[in-house]
């Protein structure tokens, strides 16, 4: 802070030095310039950090969607197995029903 007010104070001291020594026009000409470019490639630098920033959002957004369809096909997985294991618990349970069934036909015919 001290030294961006140092050359601050420098340059307006070699103005004022210069000032009985050639004209200011262009000087004044010259610094509005500088200070367009300035205000311009502020802009530009505004600008491609927003640009770098939805990249990086959307690369995290991108990862977010990998992780969470891996864990959809984990879940599916999950799902199909538990779906193969009612289907045999309810088999062996129809097999248990058909088997009582035939016994008690049998029992009832004596």
């Amino acid at each position: 802070m001290n030294k961006t007010n140092v050359v601050k104070l420098a340059a307006a001291t070699a103005v004022f030095a210069l000032t009985g020594c050639q004209n200011l026009k262009p000087l004044q000409e010259d610094i509005a310039g500088l200070k367009t470019q300035v205000s311009t490639l502020s802009a530009d630098l505004a600008a491609h950090k927003a640009d770098r920033t939805d990249a990086n959002a959307a690369a995290k957004a991108s990862a977010d969607a990998a992780a969470a369809s891996q864990a959809a096909s984990a879940a599916q997985n999950t799902a199909n197995q538990a779906l193969s294991a009612a289907q045999a618990a309810q088999a062996a349970a129809d097999a248990v029903n058909e088997k009582v069934d035939r016994m008690f036909k049998r029992s009832v015919s004596k």
